[in-house]
C-alpha cells in the first residue's frame, strides 16, 4: 500500500474523530450551560442528556476535561502514526510527543495568564483545540509532501 493510502485512511479516522469531539463538547457545553445557568431548555441533543441527566455541574467539568485529554491522546497516537507512515519509521516519535507536551503547556501558561490578562484565554483554547483536531496530522501531512524523494 502507498504511503499516502496509509496517511489518508490515518487523516480519515483522526476526521471522524474529531467530528465525534464536535458533537460531544456541543453537548456538553450545552448541558453545562443549562445546569450552571438553571436554563428551563437545555440544547443539547436527547441521546445526549439521557446519558447526563442529573449530572452535576461539577461532573459535567469533570467529564469535559476527561474527554479532552482522551481525545488529545487519539490524536497522539493518530499522529504519530501518521509520522510513522509518512517517513517510514519512528525518529519523529518523541519530537512529536514533546511538541503535544509544549502546546499543552503553553495552553496551561496562557490560562494561567489570563488571569491578568484576559484575552489569552482564547489563545489558551484554540492551542487545546489544535491538539484534539486532526490539526497536528495536517502539519505531518504537509511535512511530507516538503521532503524531497529519496529515490
Amino acid at each position: 500500500m502507498p504511503k499516502w493510502v496509509g496517511g489518508l485512511l490515518l487523516l480519515l479516522v483522526a476526521i471522524v474523530l474529531g467530528a465525534a469531539r464536535e458533537f460531544l463538547f456541543i453537548n456538553l457545553n450545552y448541558m453545562i450551560d443549562f445546569v450552571a445557568n438553571h436554563r428551563q431548555v437545555s440544547y443539547a441533543h436527547s441521546a445526549f442528556r439521557a446519558v447526563v441527566d442529573g449530572w452535576s455541574l461539577t461532573w459535567l467539568v469533570m467529564l469535559k476535561w476527561i474527554l479532552a485529554v482522551v481525545f488529545i491522546t487519539l490524536m497522539l497516537g493518530l499522529s504519530i502514526a501518521m509520522a510513522r507512515v509518512l517517513f517510514g519509521d519512528h525518529r519523529y516519535r518523541t519530537t512529536i510527543m514533546f511538541g503535544f507536551i509544549a502546546i499543552g503547556g503553553l495552553a496551561l501558561l496562557l490560562h494561567l495568564a489570563s488571569a491578568y490578562a484576559p484575552a489569552w484565554e482564547g489563545v489558551s483554547v484554540k492551542l487545546l483545540h489544535a491538539l484534539q483536531y486532526p490539526v497536528v496530522l495536517l502539519f505531518i501531512w504537509a511535512a511530507a509532501l516538503l521532503k524531497p524523494s529519496t529515490t
